[in-house]
């Protein structure tokens, strides 16, 4: 049997972008024959983002929609669909899919060659980058990245492109762990593959800016500086030596949000 492939798309005022992003990805699903589940997760909206991924579900059962308690940041988005998700796979994406869906199957190819998460990347091949961030947007994240590497270890050239997949068995290990639910998630996610050896391919990916992003350089730059400082601290106290979350059992249409391991 096929392996099945879980896309997880966060998602928060998207009514004008997710509909073509849908799109592309239906068409893009269904040329490459896969087993596929499209798991769109609405973070609270306040538009029509989820009528919108109701109007394709009528006619794509490759489809499904969860639906934060809320407003809960982009981390916990991930992080839902993930302990949601059926694939043997697991792949997530920006809703506007800034790397096309085709760039999927680089990460799928370094998986196959035996990487446990594979993860875009805009630097490692800058010219890849078809239409790249400002000047300040671009200061702040080298600044950024210098800061990974002296706080976290992180060796990276870019964390944070929204572009990231793994294993079921990674995908148990990281999303279980994680405690970031806002923009600075990224890092956790790979701090705590690299905590427990996971094997990990940095890959370079076509990427394209949109200026539509809802992040504000500064102010969730700062945000996510204590929140490096907030991984490191979680580290030290042990808060990733056991799991917190629960994943979901491979039970067709049950659904857990956000579940709180037992004791």
């Amino acid at each position: 049997m096929s392996s099945l492939y879980s896309i997880i798309l966060p998602a928060y005022n998207e009514s004008s972008r997710i509909g073509p992003g849908l799109q592309k990805a239906l068409e893009f699903v269904r040329e490459q024959h896969w087993n596929v589940e499209i798991i769109v997760v609405n973070d609270g909206s306040t538009d029509d983002t989820a009528e919108v991924v109701r109007s394709f579900m009528a006619s794509a059962p490759e489809l499904r929609l969860l639906e934060n308690p809320g407003n809960r940041g982009k981390g916990y988005s991930v992080r839902n669909g993930m302990l949601n998700a059926r694939g043997d796979i697991l792949l997530f994406s920006d809703a506007d899919f800034s790397s096309p869906i085709r760039e999927a199957l680089k990460l799928i190819a370094a998986i196959e060659q035996g990487a446990d998460v594979a993860f875009g990347s805009r630097w490692l091949l800058a010219e890849t980058q078809t239409q790249r961030q400002s000047l300040l947007r671009q200061f702040v994240g080298r600044a950024y990245n210098m800061l990974l590497r002296l706080v976290l270890g992180l060796p990276y050239k870019d964390t944070q492109c929204g572009f990231k997949a793994c294993t079921r068995h990674a995908a148990e290990l990281i999303f279980t762990r994680q405690q970031i639910e806002g923009w600075g998630f990224d890092p956790e996610l790979l701090f705590i593959a690299r905590k427990f050896g996971l094997r990990m391919t940095e890959v370079a990916v076509e990427w394209a800016n949109d200026d539509r992003s809802k992040i504000d350089p500064i102010v969730d730059g700062i945000k996510m500086f204590y929140e490096l400082l907030t991984i490191r601290i979680f580290n030290l106290a042990g808060q990733y030596d056991r799991p917190t979350f629960q994943f979901l059992a491979s039970t067709p249409g049950t659904v857990l949000v956000q579940g709180k391991r037992s004791a």
